[in-house]
């Protein structure tokens, strides 16, 4: 028997996971981001990650279309930077301290990891694309990190 989504969706909130913010550059050049969940590393060599989205969230085709994207680790006091984020506003990066890194791409100060990636593909995952990077540079820091787990936002001190 197939499980209903929400079944799922709470069978997948007992699994903690960090949490993210992907932004790259949409057709105007201007800075498009999301929150994010679900990502992971792939490969040491070569260096490569993934990230999912769901399909119909409004920056997807730009993340679709875009050369390259970063992926920001939060850390636990980023939890208002991750809802900024999830919401669907007009100019995100308002009020946000960033910078453009390479490729120009919109970096988030202060996160605790960060990589720059070259979009390598992306593959269909049901009701989610499933984005692969090769990581071209990174950056990262000893803090305690931002945690998603059922449906809700906090640290982990392990």
């Amino acid at each position: 028997m197939i499980p209903d989504p929400t079944a799922m969706r709470q069978a997948l909130g007992c699994f903690a996971t960090g949490v993210t913010v992907v932004t790259a550059r949409d057709a105007s050049q201007q800075p498009v981001a999301m929150t994010v969940s679900s990502f992971t590393g792939v490969s040491l060599e070569p260096p490569l990650v993934l990230w999912c989205a769901q399909r119909g969230v409004a920056p997807i085709a730009d993340f679709l279309a875009a050369q390259s994207f970063a992926i920001h680790v939060l850390h636990a006091g980023q939890q208002d930077l991750a809802m900024h984020f999830a919401r669907d506003v007009a100019d995100k990066f308002s009020g946000v301290d960033w910078q453009a890194g390479a490729e120009d791409l919109p970096l988030l100060k202060g996160c605790a990891a960060c990589f720059q990636c070259r979009s390598e593909r992306h593959v269909d995952g049901g009701d989610h694309v499933v984005l692969f990077g090769r990581v071209v540079a990174l950056d990262h820091h000893d803090v305690e990190p931002l945690v998603f787990h059922r449906g809700q936002l906090g640290g982990f001190a392990g």
